[in-house]
């Protein structure tokens, strides 16, 4: 008899196959049976609802909650066992004693502020296997490497730094890493050349793992910043997974097939993509500045920010010429949109533009008043999406699925909430776009090739028992811009290493998740 038996469930199995009826047998963590008539401890009946694999989040900024919060309802509800982390090139891990506490101070507007003890990918990976909600692999971040071994650095790295850098990446690849991510509109991680990452990529194909870039821009040269990623895999010989794979801005509209043409044409690479379900973009606040005003760090940042010279050249950059922070563009502050802040006299102004904040008065001016009184910890929204790129994107046949959702904040983005229902819902159910079966794929089996992971992302005798069971006629996002957390509906029962963690849509007291390491 096994501990769990889905009884009449339509299996979508992850692979893009047409659904079939049967029953699914659960034991010991790994799914043992599937066939009818099967006996459980517990059965669950699943007449009108599918199952299929737990869903997996390629591009998540959950590094501080899913080792610290026992609950995580943000993910477990929208079906999601398994999340990457480490991304955008910031992670709290590799760090040292003399740059952790401003490593971690550049993550409060992602995570809050947090003063973790861990130094290395293998402590963080410690955490994880005692027991989390969901499963969760990491990727070693370049900025971080970066900090470790140059600080705030703005200038290419000497050969002995480039050295120290590889050994890093080296480090917690064995340690159980998946890959490098990289922030190249972050700093200090977009102070690093092509040939910095080029040696650290080459680390990466050397243990098998997969690099995953922010690249240096979505905007005025998203085009040229996705050929320089293509090009570094191609020399390094490294894995290729581009983040959160979009075009923005104005000067994108209705360019998203030329990104795919890009991803077509390298046919001697191994490219795939994730993309989140929505127009809006989310970071911090700060994140738009011009990369030499951040030089040294947020303090040095500050100090030209009140020197009247050097406050006018960022001000010009900002809105006349476009930051490499703002991706080239110009900032149109009537779309940049408060999402949070740290102070109490700021939050009326959550959930306004800058433009509107700003009263009348030059939103420029407004936005660096506000980014020394808070000490740059504020988030935005970014409005700058077009519905056709993320129709065309989301399409290709390289195509994962990320929420790349930021979880802090007075009113974050509903993406971190809503993205995986959001597909099934709206561009599944509603739109057409994708049949169940192949929505699903691109949430599980896709995405589990892409982190080397053989036994899961498939409902198949031998595979590890992450499972979610949801109802396709109902299943919906329902976190919006104004209550981004809220809960979705139509996702009954999630399981994860076999251990029920969502019960008819309630929170068990499951912790079954683990770290997810790379194949050796």
């Amino acid at each position: 008899m096994h501990d769990l038996v889905f009884r009449d469930v339509d299996v979508a199995d992850g692979s893009g196959a047409a659904r079939y009826r049967s029953d699914v047998g659960v034991e010991g963590g790994r799914i043992v049976a599937i066939g009818a008539g099967l006996a459980g401890l517990r059965i669950i009946d699943g007449r009108g609802r599918t199952l299929a694999p737990g869903f997996i989040d390629m591009h998540s900024h959950s590094d501080w909650a899913v080792a610290t919060d026992d609950d995580h309802s943000v993910k477990l509800a929208q079906g999601c066992t398994l999340e990457v982390l480490g991304q955008d090139g910031l992670g709290y891990v590799p760090a040292t004693d003399d740059w952790a506490s401003s490593l971690h101070d550049r993550l409060s507007a992602w995570n809050g502020p947090a003063a973790p003890p861990w130094r290395t990918v293998a402590d963080y990976l410690a955490v994880l296997d005692e027991g989390r909600p969901v499963n969760a692999a990491y990727l070693v971040p370049h900025g971080a490497v970066r900090m470790a071994v140059m600080g705030w650095a703005d200038r290419a790295a000497t050969a002995t730094e480039r050295d120290a850098m590889c050994a890093l990446v080296a480090e917690g690849l064995a340690a159980g890493a998946v890959g490098l991510s990289a922030g190249l509109t972050y700093p200090p991680g977009m102070y690093a050349a092509a040939d910095e990452l080029i040696a650290l990529c080459r680390v990466v194909a050397d243990h098998n793992g997969y690099f995953c870039p922010h690249q240096r821009s979505y905007g005025a040269g998203a085009l040229d910043a996705y050929r320089e990623m293509i090009d570094i895999a191609r020399i390094s010989g490294c894995r290729l997974h581009l983040a959160h794979a979009t075009m923005n801005f104005a000067v994108n509209s209705g360019r998203g097939g030329e990104l795919l043409d890009l991803v077509d044409a390298a046919t001697d690479l191994d490219i795939s993509l994730d993309s989140y379900p929505y127009l809006p973009g989310a970071t911090s606040l700060a994140a738009l500045l011009p990369s030499w005003s951040m030089s040294g760090g947020p303090a040095a940042c500050a100090s030209r920010l009140v020197d009247p010279v050097q406050r006018e050249r960022v001000r010009f950059e900002l809105d006349v010429t476009g930051t490499d922070g703002c991706h080239g563009v110009p900032v149109e502050w009537d779309r940049i949109e408060i999402s949070g802040v740290t102070l109490d006299r700021h939050r009326h102004l959550v959930g306004r533009s800058v433009a509107d904040a700003a009263g009348g008065g030059r939103p420029s001016d407004f936005y660096l008043d506000l980014l020394l009184a808070e000490d740059f910890a504020p988030t935005c929204l970014m409005h700058v999406g077009h519905e056709d790129n993320v129709r065309a994107i989301m399409r290709h046949d390289r195509h994962t699925v990320g929420t790349d959702g930021l979880l802090y904040g007075d009113r974050p983005h509903p993406r971190a909430w809503g993205t995986f229902p959001r597909y099934l819902g709206r561009y599944t159910r509603e739109l057409g776009l994708f049949t169940v079966e192949e929505c699903v794929a691109r949430m599980t089996s896709r995405p589990a090739r892409v982190l080397g992971l053989t036994d899961r992302g498939r409902v198949d005798v031998g595979y590890a028992a992450d499972l979610v069971l949801f109802d396709p006629a109902i299943v919906a996002d329902t976190a919006t811009f104004a209550e981004p957390r809220r809960t979705p509906i139509g996702i009954d029962v999630v399981v994860v290493n076999g251990a029920v963690a969502i019960d008819e849509g309630r929170r068990t007291e499951a912790l079954a998740g683990r770290a997810m390491r790379r194949p050796t």
